[in-house]
Parts: C-alpha cells; structure tokens; sequence
C-alpha cells in the first residue's frame, strides 16, 4: 500500500491513486476539497528532497513554471510544502501520451497528423520560451494526446530558468538521451533552441517511425547526438515531402546557430510548407553522396574508443560501395564471355572438301551467331526489351462515387481510400491527393492508387469549455480562435468559482474569426443570509450543534449566576432571534451557573429584564443587576507560523470561549473579545498543543 494514497495535504489535497512515476517524482491523482475538482499532485521523491539545494530549486523553479498559461501547456495550479513533502498541483489531464499514441497506431504518422502535433507543441514552447523558461526534456512521453487531438505538454519537472546554472551530462542524468541536444550531452549551456532540437527529434520520429540514433548505452547515444548525422527522414519513409525533411533536419542541426532561432520561425516554415508542401526547398544543406552510407552494428564503446575510432574515420578514405560492385560483376560477366568462344577456337580443324579457311569462317560466324542469339534470348532480352508500360490517371478533383459511377476511369487500377485533410484547394469530398502520382507510369496495369479525400477548407469548430478554467478558455478562444468573448458572471453551487458554467454556442459548431460567444463565469455558491434562532434556555452544549448546522461560529461563552436559568442554559445570546446575518457570522453567549450560594447576601429584589429583540442593546442578564459589571478583554492568536486550516480553542480559566477551524492563509493574527469579572488563566491550543498560557485581569 503506497503510504501516501489517503493522506490529506495543506488540509486540502487528498491523495487517491498513484497515475504515474518519473525519474524525480511520483504522480498521484487527487481531489482538491477547496475547489472540489480532480487534480494531479506530483511528490518530489524522498531521495532528492533530501537536498536542500535541489529543494529550493525544486520549489524556485516550479512557481516560474506555474505562471505559465497557455492552453497547450499543462497548468500547474499550486506548488507547497506540507509535512515534510514538497509537491507540484497540477491540471488532471484524461488521454494518453504521443509516445503511446504513435506506439498504437504502430506506423509512422500521416506528415499532415505529425504538423498538427509539432505545431502545438511549437506554441507550448514559444510560450514558455518567451517568459524564459526551458523545458529541457521534450519528448513524446511528455507531451499529451487529448480526445479531441489537442495536445499539452507536461512535465516541466527538469525545466530550467534560462538564466540559471547548467548541469552536465555526468553530474545528473537529466533529459532523455534519445531526444538529447548535443550541447545538452557535451553539458554546455542550453536555451530555446535545445528545445527545438529535441521536438525536431519528435517530428523525425513521427515521420519515420523510428528514432534517428540507437545505442546499447545512453553514454553512446549521447556522443551520436554530438558527433554523427541521422539517417535522412525521406530514405526511411519516401512519402515524407522534401520541405518538411528540410524542416526537421534544420530543427536537428548539431550546430544550435543552425538551427532555427525561435519556436516562431519554425512555426512560420510550418505555415509556408502547408500552404505549398510542393514548393521547393530552401536553404538545404548539400546531401551525402549515397555512396558513402556504411551500415555498422551498434557496439558499446568507451569514449576513448569512440574518439580514436571517429578520428580514424575522418583520416581513413571511404570506398565507394556500389560502383565497385558494378565493376566487379560487369568483369565477371565479361570473363564469361570472352571464355566460351576461346574454347571453340580450340577445336581442332576438321578435313573436309571446303578450303580449311572458307571452313573456318563458316563455323566461326555461325558460333558467333548462335551466341549473340543465345545472349540476346537469355541475357539480354530482358536488359534492351522496354517493359510495357501503363499510365496512372489522374483522380484530382473526381470523388468516390463519381469513379464508382464510372469504372472506365480507373479501369484495371484499383481504388483504396485513404486519410481525410484539410484542403483550400478542392472542396470537401474531392480527391486532393493520389498515390502513385496521376499521369506517371507503371509496369502492373492492376497496381493500387490510394487517394487522400478533402475535407474542405480548414475550419475551427467550437471546443468544448464548460467546467474549464476561465482564464485559459479566455486565452482560447481570444488569441487561438480569433473570437470577440463577452463574459457574464454568476452564482453557481455546483460549478467552483473562475470556471465557465455555460456558453452561447454548443461544442462541435463552426466558427470563425471575429463570431461574437458569450461564457458565463461562476462566482461560485452564493452565501445565503442565516436567520438566528432563539437559543435562550437550551443547553451550551446543544447550541454548539445548532449553531454549527447553521453555518455560525460560537464566540464567547461567559458563565453568570442566575434563578432563571438552569446551570449550562443560555441566558443571554449577542444576536437577537430571527436576525438574518451572513454565514460564519460570530455569536456570543453568556450561560448560567445556576443561583448564587446561600452564603452569599441576596439584595432587594429587582424587577427581572427580558431579553430584548434589538440587536443594538445585548440582552442583560438578571444576574447582572447583582453582580459587578463584566468587563471585554481582546485575546491575540498568532496563527503566522501555520499553512491552510488549524485548529483554534481558547480557554478562560476553566471555561471554553472559543473551538473552532480557522484559516490561517487568510488571517495571521486571530482575534476574539471575551467578557468576564477578576483574574482569570488564559489557556491558547492550536491543534490540539498548548501554544500559551498567562493570567488576564478583567478590569
């Protein structure tokens, strides 16, 4: 049983299952009983908070992350230290990571989905980048898929401050080496653009469906990343257009001043790719000669070795492979030919009535002939023959039923349908993409064209808002959307106070820039007005009850001799009957000790007063007439040292004036006026721990 699961932190946050474990802290999903919502709490492991150092990082660097706001970056909502724990509160989030996604769809993503992911995750980045925070472990297993194909990245548990000092490789193993900048694994400083590095390496792995380098250790994956280039994205998967190969090789350059200087300019290659994927490429690096590929099986090395072996290959001259094959088999192919005749020449001349030479030739030439026969049927037929060719038509444009409606478009080829986009260019339900090509050739008249349908333009439909935090609903639909929001704010007793009730357009509908939507905005449960009972003549301990239910607070309790009353009755209350006041509104009491001892004089009797129904005069007991007058004392609790909600009780002499919670973020210093006659002891518990004790002298 995990320790913490039950475990109540800051009286607010209840743990209720482990969700998830990370290479510095535990992820616990829990509910937060202030605002009554689901959250994630994630616990800084026991090992690491042991440092005192790393905690005050810890706790410095997540309150910079937690004033990110933007909708693609999971909101962090709280970061304490409660009993020894220090943890981060965070928004719940229900989906499944990218790395889980792509490892269900089991194939390298449609390059249209993988720009819909890492235009995202650019805005994330640009957004953190601009308040100087660096993520500093992008990854797929940090970024999270939503239903609606939205995505957030998480984990900002590494992030840095820009400004702030750098670890090494060697010193802590932050970051995951498969997704490492090479500056991140050399340990030398790193800004936005190592960020830009490892999302490159994302959207390499997206559009391959591998990862550009592997390695036994992470020690050799690591040196790869500084010293080796990756194989190019279009040898692995040939579907991938040149530009955006162009785009994930600039993003993965090792030199950062390669790479692009912020998460705007790869966003605007983006943009300009989308709107023309054909267009060509600009400022490419001059490729490889194919030649000098040399395909080795990964080994595990030292770094010595490493070194020595990187230098010998720099020095050492690379064959060319495929030519020499060439060579080597065109040799061998005229070796075999050049052989056979040789041999007939061999022959010994026979006698015959033809002249030997005559008799030579004509054997020679019919040889010869035979040969070039026999090569040309065997060999070479196939070589100078031009296989039949057959020509793709082109199905831009058409849709499905049309070519059902007519075979003889298609004619032999067969028809598979493939993924639906977004296109400005044909309308939605119109063939916009075909593989192969239309108006190329094949040499199979049966081969398969898979074709792309349109969806039409791209628009925005309405997402879904209610119960979501206003101000990144606001952040939304303003800056992403381009909508006009007119807010509107209620009362709600089910919805907590800053998030959406309701809005005027219905998830799912088409919106547009500058469409006009209302959200209504909870100001959470209205506090209705509390109507005071009569609590003359019930017992003390009964109106604590009846004043709790209410929704009041007990103040004083100061006890009088009465003949009315009953020893423990209220004799008197500092709110008259059927006043409406607010919830967590104070009450006073005075009780009775019952009559005075025989012992004690009793003066002239005097006319008894009844409690009067105005608040502004309290109602005097009868015993007060006899008695000297109680005098108001103001008793000081400094509540400064305690987090959230303590427990607060208060005695004088042997009576109790006050027991109950009170929040100690919103008052550090806890006041309460008592009423009493003489020296009395004043006895302070906070959680149930005598914090203080001194005499009080009523006078």
């Amino acid at each position: 049983m995990d320790q913490y699961i039950g475990k109540m932190l800051d009286n607010r946050y209840e743990i209720l299952e482990c969700i998830g474990v990370g290479g510095m802290a535990v992820v616990y999903k829990s509910r937060d009983h202030r605002l009554n919502r689901l959250v994630a709490v994630k616990i800084l492991k026991p090992e690491l908070a042991e440092d005192a150092d790393f905690r005050r990082r810890f706790h410095d660097e997540s309150q910079a992350v937690a004033m990110l706001s933007n909708i693609n970056i999971v909101s962090v909502y709280d970061v304490s230290h409660s009993d020894g724990l220090d943890y981060i509160v965070m928004e719940l989030i229900e989906g499944m990571t990218l790395k889980q996604y792509m490892q269900k769809r089991g194939t390298p993503l449609n390059w249209r989905e993988a720009i819909h992911f890492i235009t995202q995750i650019l805005r994330a980045l640009g957004h953190a980048h601009s308040r100087g925070i660096v993520h500093r472990d992008i990854k797929p297993q940090n970024i999270l898929v939503l239903r609606d194909g939205s995505v957030k990245v998480a984990d900002f548990g590494i992030a840095r401050v820009t400004s702030a000092a750098q670890a090494t490789l060697t010193q802590e193993a932050l970051g995951s080496v498969h997704y490492i900048s090479p500056e991140q694994a050399k340990g030398s400083r790193v800004d936005g653009r190592s960020d830009l590095y490892s999302a490159g390496v994302v959207l390499y792995e997206m559009l391959t469906g591998r990862l550009p380098f592997e390695g036994e250790t992470p020690v050799f994956v690591a040196i790869q990343h500084i010293n080796s280039i990756p194989i190019s994205p279009r040898e692995l998967n040939p579907d991938i257009p040149p530009r955006l190969e162009a785009i994930t090789m600039k993003a993965m350059a090792p030199d950062p001043d390669q790479r692009y200087a912020s998460a705007e300019a790869m966003l605007a290659d983006l943009r300009d790719f989308r709107k023309n994927p054909e267009g060509e490429v600009q400022d490419q690096q001059q490729e490889e000669p194919e030649e000098l590929e040399v395909e080795e099986p990964t080994m595990v090395v030292s770094l010595s070795e490493l070194d020595a072996a990187n230098k010998a290959a720099k020095e050492q001259p690379v064959q060319p492979r495929r030519p020499a094959q060439e060579a080597a088999r065109t040799e061998r192919r005229r070796e075999r030919v050049d052989s056979e005749p040789a041999e007939e020449e061999e022959l010994p001349a026979r006698r015959h009535s033809v002249p030997p030479i005559l008799f030579a030739i004509i054997v020679i030439l019919l040889f010869a002939g035979g040969m070039v026969y026999f090569l040309y049927t065997f060999l070479f037929r196939g070589l100078f023959q031009q296989a039949e060719q057959y020509t793709v038509p082109s199905l831009l444009g058409y849709t499905v039923e049309q070519l059902e409606q007519n075979p003889a478009i298609l004619g032999d080829f067969t028809l598979e349908v493939g993924t639906t986009v977004y296109s400005e260019e044909y309308g939605e339900g119109q063939i916009c993409g075909q593989t192969p090509e239309g108006n190329t050739t094949v040499t199979d008249p049966k081969t398969t064209i898979t074709v792309t349908i349109s969806g039409g333009e791209e628009s925005q439909y309405m997402p879904a808002v209610e119960g979501q935090d206003a101000k990144q609903v606001l952040t939304l639909l303003q800056e992403e959307y381009g909508l006009k929001v007119r807010q509107e704010h209620e009362f709600s007793p089910t919805v907590s106070e800053g998030y959406v009730i309701s809005c005027s357009l219905m998830e799912g509908t088409k919106v547009e820039p500058g469409d006009e939507v209302t959200i209504v905005i909870s100001k959470g449960p209205e506090d209705e007005p509390v109507t005071v009972i009569d609590f003359l003549g019930t017992d003390i301990d009964q109106v604590r009850d009846q004043v709790a239910r209410l929704g009041l607070v007990v103040g004083s309790v100061t006890p009088f001799h009465s003949d009315k009353y009953d020893v423990d009755e209220v004799i008197w209350q500092s709110i008259s009957p059927n006043t409406q006041v607010d919830a967590g509104t104070v009450i006073d009491f005075q009780i009775s000790l019952g009559p005075e001892p025989e012992s004690t004089p009793s003066p002239e009797p005097s006319p008894s007063v009844e409690p009067s129904p105005d608040t502004s005069s309290p109602i005097v007991p009868p015993s007060q007439e006899v008695n000297a007058p109680a005098v108001t004392k103001t008793i000081t609790v400094d509540l400064s040292p305690y987090t959230g909600m303590v427990d607060v009780r208060i005695l004088v002499g042997e009576r109790e004036v006050f027991h109950n919670m009170v929040d100690s973020s919103e008052v550090e210093m806890f006041t309460r006026d008592v009423t009493g006659t003489g020296e009395k002891l004043v006895s302070i518990y906070v959680n149930n721990t005598l914090m203080e004790s001194y005499p009080l002298i009523f006078e």
